[in-house]
């Protein structure tokens, strides 16, 4: 069942008085029965108009919500839905596994990649179980090791970024948390082969851009990119969380402005009400997306992608 956000009530309101119709009259006898085909055509028309115009003018604070969904696609669905033969690899070869952060080898239209990216979980149990996406150091040495794998066998890597952050407990911190960011960071930069990298929800602070420093950085149509989450600041500077949709504006967390402002380089259009709403669709345009990147990159000479990294990183804010 859809769980509709605060700001679609109305939405969720019509689909409701729409549901309660069909129901009603389907359980009515022969007798008792109504042709509603086209009453019911016609709620249903402004049903979707209504969730196209919600859509095409959310707020930078909606946006974050929509990212946020508990039913967009994570990196399961789109390892199950977009790419094939999947080979999972684990550990860091120092500490542990981290199941925040979860990579391997895969093939996505018939071309051999490295996978790397975050998993929340959808439901409870995974949750707890990947940490809500908040990856620990093992994770991101985890990551750098599988870039450094990539780097040696010529394959491109391919990263998907849902995260609101880096894991801040004292742990994470006692294993060098700080110094894992920068490096996974540094091994981004640093690659011999090509890099496609997508904020498909969340991208939240160092924990993002530790998978995200790529030549080619996507973004998708309603997913959110930021220094700190839109609660964080707003506590910070009005000391409440109950501005965090005047942070969210403030920061411009969203695809639309990252783009206009050099940041990331594409946007990947959504389905009508957001990727959870169709989630096959939303990962069909994202494998389209990250294919045709890839398609563009490849051949380029390891100078010239390493310097494309440097210049489009050195440009923002210039």
């Amino acid at each position: 069942m859809l769980t509709f956000l605060d700001f679609e009530k109305p939405v969720a309101q019509l689909q409701a008085q729409i549901a309660e119709l069909r129901a009603a009259n389907e359980s009515a006898g022969d007798n008792g029965r109504i042709d509603m085909t086209d009453e019911l055509a016609k709620l249903e028309a402004k049903s979707a108009d209504m969730l196209k115009g919600l859509y095409a003018s959310l707020s930078p604070w909606q946006k974050t919500q929509v990212a946020r969904h508990p039913q967009r696609p994570h990196f399961r669905d789109y390892v199950e839905h977009a790419f094939a033969d999947f080979m999972p690899l684990g550990g860091d070869r120092y500490f542990g596994e981290d199941e925040a952060i979860l990579g391997g080898f895969a093939t996505l239209r018939g071309r051999q990649v490295m996978l790397i990216g975050h998993e929340k979980g959808n439901d409870t149990q995974s949750r707890l179980r990947h940490n809500f996406g908040m990856g620990k150091p093992e994770g991101y040495r985890k990551a750098i090791r599988l870039m450094d794998l990539a780097g040696r066998f010529g394959l491109p890597v391919v990263t998907l970024v849902d995260t609101s952050g880096a894991f801040p407990g004292i742990e994470a911190e006692e294993r060098g948390q700080a110094e894992a960011i920068a490096r996974s960071t540094e091994a981004c930069l640093a690659l011999p082969v090509p890099m496609v990298a997508t904020i498909v929800g969340e991208g939240g602070s160092g924990g993002a851009v530790a998978l995200a420093s790529a030549e080619r950085v996507l973004m998708f149509e309603h997913a959110v990119y930021s220094v700190i989450s839109p609660e964080g600041c707003a506590s910070i500077l009005w000391r409440t969380a109950e501005k965090a949709a005047d942070a969210a504006e403030a920061m411009k967390v969203t695809a639309q402005d990252l783009r206009e402002l050099g940041v990331i380089d594409r946007i990947v259009p959504e389905p009508v009400g957001g990727a959870h709403r169709d989630p096959q669709q939303a990962i069909r345009n994202l494998a389209d997306t990250i294919d045709d990147e890839l398609g563009k990159l490849a051949g380029q000479d390891v100078a010239r992608l390493q310097e494309t990294r440097a210049d489009r990183y050195l440009a923002i804010g210039g």
